[in-house]
């Protein structure tokens, strides 16, 4: 039974397979029927009924490339009979099919050829040079020069026509000039040419065209281009005078116009468009046949070398394949002896490196925590009038815990810019606005030192940007700081000016200059070192840690851009680079400014939630929040946070990062879930992976970072407290 039914199951999928076969051969058998009376009989009613035919077989087998063969073929029997319109509809189905098909071949690109002919016979120049542009990217792409030509032509033929005389004079001098154009191609291109002159009223150069073209086609039997040629030349030479080559043209237009009878009569072989098709059919045959010829010679001379090459080789591979097997497993042996080094010194080094920033982070962190303790206690005791005795001791110990808090910012500032995570922002800043809180932060160090600080910045009239301006700044900070600290009783400017400038970049070149003390030539080429300054007693002298250059070379560097310095011993020191920017336009930012107001009057009585795990830190910052007159509560985890704030009205949050059980972060997102007004200030001891945007990403409003600057601690609040 099962061999009975796999016995059926066979034929009727053999009977399935044959009559889509026969369906197939029917396709073509009608095609065959439907050009044979077209291009034979010249019968294009039955070439369009066996073409129907052939359309039916291919919707039935489903045969899409059968189908718009036989669109194709209407499209040709439409433009002969000069069915414009119907034409249209099957070349641009045809088109259409090719293009989402991705099919390139010399049908598609003659498809697109016949439809830039019908639109340019429309009128529609438009749409005509479009399609003529497709269809010559598509020659060229499979290298058919020889119908580039035709294409050329058509395309000088639509700018004229769309009065862009000069793109068509330069299009027809290309085919011209062109040594491989077709004859009848130039002798257009000529004839062409002579009008637009004519039309410009340049009758020299229109006869010198016509001319051209006429002496071209003399000897041939196009007598009806000859004609309009010789109604050229005759035309022109009555507008230049010279009547007597007006007559001799007249005399030939008359011998032209006796042989009119004769059986050379022709269709102006220069734009009939079958004869182009017949054209492009034989600049594919040609360049078919070119290229098999090609490929046969090239075939037969790639035998001939390899031939060759192979007796050498095996000749030369008999000899030497012990040797190189030898040296090859030695070389082999090395290699994975190297490699593994290798990969366990980048090991080794990765190691080291997670290792350093690891400690970096951690050393940093703990540092800072007693360190703010210092300093708070410091600045407590400052400003409850200490005895005179008392003073000097203080503000010593005030000075050393600002220097020790300076360096730590400085080495850990260096380890991040080593590290990976470092990215370059793309954020809108107003650089006016920076540049002067730039020079108000060294206002208190410019009395200090007796330094008359200039300013001269001109941006063009452009003030929002789209940059990085904390790095900027962090550049500029520590070139003007160098700058006033090693020019006592001088002069520091900073310029800004601009480079260059277009409609949506612009780059702008700052330069710090300061007549100072200066660096000696032999220090110039290592001042971007770590730990580098112009000599012990410099360092001695003036103090600093030495990291501010080496922070900004790695910026600048991260920055893709350079410094340049020049600097000379007594005469001052210049520091210069150029960066580019994104302009932006006005910024409407959401963030409180600062103000740089003395007066905290705002703050008294003022409700404060201090979110702080640390007993110290807890009586520094309380006390520094109650001189100003504010009411605080303390609480040392992040969960009784949530819920006091939920259960009270407080005026701000002083949240530490970290704490027991949720930190401070966790802390503030839970709070925003149920408030959205009250502000969070953060208390960190920022790491590398602590930093601002972070934190801020979390819910959080600003970032004072421990040890505290009075000041600054004291304007973030009053910025903040309503």
């Amino acid at each position: 039974m099962k061999k009975i039914l796999f016995l059926l199951s066979f034929i009727t999928y053999f009977a399935y397979s044959q009559n889509l076969k026969n369906k197939a051969d029917s396709i073509n058998y009608y095609l065959e029927l439907a050009n044979y009376s077209f291009e034979e009989k010249h019968n294009s009613e039955d070439a369009i009924n066996y073409t129907n035919l052939a359309i039916k077989y291919s919707k039935a087998t489903n045969n899409k490339e059968a189908l718009y063969d036989c669109f194709y073929f209407l499209g040709n029997i439409e433009l002969e009979n000069k069915n414009y319109d119907q034409a249209i509809l099957y070349f641009i189905k045809c088109s259409n099919y090719y293009e989402i098909n991705k099919i390139v071949t010399s049908k598609v690109a003659k498809t697109n050829y016949s439809l830039g002919e019908l639109y340019l016979e429309k009128k529609n120049f438009k749409i005509a040079k479009l399609y003529f542009d497709k269809s010559y990217q598509i020659y060229n792409q499979l290298n058919l020069d020889d119908a580039l030509p035709l294409i050329e032509l058509q395309k000088g033929l639509t700018q004229k026509a769309t009065n862009k005389l000069d793109d068509a004079i330069t299009t027809f001098k290309k085919i011209v000039n062109d040594a491989n154009d077709v004859e009848n191609s130039k002798i257009e291109a000529l004839y062409q040419l002579s009008n637009i002159y004519y039309s410009k009223k340049d009758y020299d150069k229109a006869f010198e065209y016509s001319k051209r073209a006429y002496d071209m086609i003399e000897k041939s039997s196009l007598r009806i281009s000859k004609k309009k040629i010789l109604t050229n030349l005759i035309a022109i030479s009555e507008k230049n005078g010279d009547f007597e080559s007006s007559s001799f043209y007249l005399k030939k237009y008359l011998n032209l116009e006796k042989n009119k009878n004769s059986n050379n009569f022709e269709t102006d072989l220069l734009v009939n468009k079958k004869t182009h098709d017949n054209q492009l059919e034989v600049v594919e045959r040609l360049e078919k046949e070119k290229n098999n010829q090609l490929k046969s010679i090239r075939f037969s001379r790639l035998i001939s070398i390899m031939s060759i090459v192979l007796i050498a080789i095996l000749s030369l591979l008999s000899f030497s394949l012990y040797k190189n097997n030898k040296i090859r497993n030695n070389t082999y042996k090395i290699l994975q002896e190297k490699n593994k080094e290798l990969i366990e010194q980048k090991e080794k080094a990765e190691r080291a490196s997670k290792a350093r920033a690891e400690f970096m982070s951690t050393v940093s962190h703990e540092l800072r925590t007693p360190l703010n303790a210092i300093n708070g206690i410091t600045y407590l005791l400052l400003q409850e009038k200490p005895k005179v005795s008392q003073l000097n001791y203080l503000k010593s110990l005030e000075f050393s815990g600002n220097y020790l808090l300076n360096f730590i910012n400085d080495i850990l500032e260096i380890n991040r810019l080593e590290s990976t995570n470092i990215h370059v922002e793309k954020i809108e800043f107003n650089l006016i606005e920076l540049i002067n809180n730039i020079k108000q932060s060294f206002n208190e160090f410019i009395v200090k030192n007796e330094v008359n600080f200039k300013l001269e910045m001109n941006t063009n009239g452009n003030e929002y940007f789209l940059g990085d301006p904390t790095k900027l700044s962090q550049v500029l900070i520590n070139l003007i700081n160098n700058a006033i600290k090693f020019t006592k009783n001088g002069d520091v400017t900073l310029k800004i000016e601009v480079v260059n400038e277009s409609k949506n970049n612009i780059t702008l070149n700052f330069i710090v200059q300061d007549n100072g003390i200066g660096i000696p030539a032999d220090k110039i080429s290592n001042i971007f070192d770590s730990f580098s300054q112009g000599s012990v007693e410099i360092n001695r002298t003036y103090g600093g840690t030495g990291l501010g250059l080496a922070i900004v070379k790695k910026i600048m560097e991260l920055l893709n851009t350079e410094i340049h310095l020049e600097s000379e011993v007594n005469k001052g020191t210049k520091f210069n680079f150029n960066l580019e920017f994104e302009k932006a336009k006005k910024i409407n930012s959401p963030n409180r400014i600062i103000e740089n107001s003395d007066s905290f009057d705002n703050l008294k009585d003022k409700y404060v939630l201090l979110v702080e795990d640390n007993k110290i830190n807890q009586m520094i910052t309380k006390k520094m929040v109650e001189n100003k007159g504010m009411i605080c509560t303390v609480i040392d985890n992040g969960e009784d946070a949530i819920l006091a704030v939920k259960n009270n009205k407080f005026d701000l949050v002083l949240m530490d990062v970290h704490l027991p059980g949720i930190n401070g972060t966790i802390a503030t997102e839970k709070i925003r879930e149920f408030n959205q007004e009250i502000p969070v200030i953060a208390l960190t001891a920022i790491s590398l992976n602590e930093n601002r945007e972070m934190l801020l990403s979390f819910g959080m409003n600003e970032v004072i970072t421990k040890p505290f600057n009075p000041e600054h601690f004291y304007k973030t609040i009053n910025a903040y407290v309503k």
